[in-house]
């Protein structure tokens, strides 16, 4: 038996155990990595660079691409890590911040696609007040707001988490620190702070769960009103990308704590959970590209200006 305060570090769940297998989670990993390094460092530098992207819906999807980057870089590099190394050892500092910093991105992206779900219904259900509702200044105050609804978040749940005392040693059935599997450490007295914590999330993500389905209703009410077909499949193709990601996000967490306690095992923990923490962050930027052909339009002037600009470098060296 042991408490907090004794454990100097946890151990995480092996992602495999012969050193072949491990290899090849690493090398699958990489890949996972960098495609969603590369897809969503594209998006950013696109709307960052592209002067005809710089409307909200797109200032809004730098920021999702933001928080997609840092859920990537807070999980996966120790995960990589330890199949790189044949360890499983993360010191509690370590879990401490790894825990905060994933909820923080995971709770900026939901956030960040609650507002993204108000921009759709202002583009479709009063175009009239689009620019008055949501001009620049209003735009970066919904940002903020995002951003440091998530921060609070991360900061309450990760101190309620470590403040519980923890008896049942420090062995973690995850590859990477999460909350659910650090209270199942818990001492049998902390349940109470369980609790707490299971109401403070649930009421957190069913508030911006019922704002996004209202929000859609709304939506689709008043893309079926309009009277000629052109118009309803614009104003369809505009929301596809962003209900997608919506779903994406919501289905694979739910699916993965929603799921009944008598069919969680480690071999199927695992592959839920580089469901929902690694597949979203990769598959977004894909998402709204391959509807938008504004985006991929900037996303390839951007390639072959830099590719130009290399070539002219090689020259003139």
């Amino acid at each position: 038996m042991s408490n907090s305060s004794s454990i100097s570090h946890f151990l995480l769940l092996p992602l495999a155990h012969t050193r072949q297998l491990q290899l090849l989670h690493f090398c699958l990993f990489l890949a996972i990595s960098l495609a969603a390094l590369l897809a969503n460092g594209l998006i950013i530098s696109a709307v960052a660079c592209g002067h005809l992207l710089h409307s909200p819906m797109f200032f809004f999807l730098l920021n999702l691409a933001l928080s997609d980057l840092g859920s990537i870089l807070t999980t996966v590099p120790k995960a990589m890590h330890n199949s790189l190394w044949d360890t499983r050892n993360i010191s509690y500092e370590g879990c401490v911040a790894q825990v905060f910093f994933f909820l923080f991105f995971i709770s900026a992206e939901y956030y960040l696609l609650t507002v993204m779900c108000y921009d759709r219904y202002v583009s479709i259900c009063k175009p009239l007040h689009y620019g008055t509702l949501l001009g620049s200044r209003a735009c970066a105050h919904m940002a903020a707001a995002a951003w440091a609804s998530a921060f609070l978040t991360a900061l309450l749940l990760t101190a309620n988490t470590f403040s519980v005392p923890l008896c049942h040693g420090n062995a973690l059935g995850q590859f990477f620190c999460e909350i659910p599997h650090i209270l199942k450490l818990t001492c049998s007295k902390s349940y109470l702070r369980e609790f707490g914590i299971t109401v403070v999330s649930a009421s957190l993500s069913c508030g911006c769960f019922v704002f996004i389905v209202f929000s859609y209703v709304q939506i689709f009410r008043a893309v079926l009103r309009i009277p000629s077909e052109q118009g309803r499949h614009k104003a369809f193709s505009t929301c596809l990308p962003h209900l997608a990601v919506v779903s994406l996000f919501i289905s694979t967490i739910m699916f993965a704590y929603l799921k009944p306690p008598f069919i969680s095992s480690p071999s199927l923990d695992l592959p839920l959970s580089v469901l929902y923490s690694m597949v979203p962050p990769t598959l977004n930027p894909l998402i709204y590209s391959l509807r938008n052909q504004e985006l991929k339009a900037a996303v390839r002037t951007l390639i072959t200006g830099q590719f130009q600009k290399h070539l002219m470098a090689g020259k003139f060296l």
